[in-house]
């Protein structure tokens, strides 16, 4: 059986727009639910569905860790940590899902 991966996900509304930071251990299924709206959530009522950073983690300990510690950043680190690798704020879901 495979190493299972966990992730911790920030979402955007729109570039500079509303942020949401998660973990999950399947981040294809965890965005596409956001997307699809299929939970009433914070996400769903503010429309923030744009996958726009992700990391990737051997266990779920450092991966709970780690959003913890992002959630209580300032807005501007977290901005910045979004606009390293991805200054347009492209939403980064087709890339890991591939095309609908």
């Amino acid at each position: 059986m495979g190493e299972r991966c966990y992730y911790v996900y920030i979402l955007a509304s729109k570039i500079g727009g509303t942020l949401y930071i998660g973990v999950t251990n399947d981040l294809i299924r965890r965005v596409a639910e956001h997307k699809l709206k299929l939970i009433k959530s914070f996400t769903k009522d503010y429309d923030v569905v744009k996958l726009v950073y992700f990391e990737q983690f051997d266990d779920p300990e450092n991966a709970i860790k780690r959003e913890k510690r992002l959630k209580k950043w300032k807005r501007d680190w977290k901005i910045a940590l979004i606009e390293k690798d991805n200054p347009n704020w492209n939403d980064l879901y087709s890339g890991i899902a591939g095309p609908p």
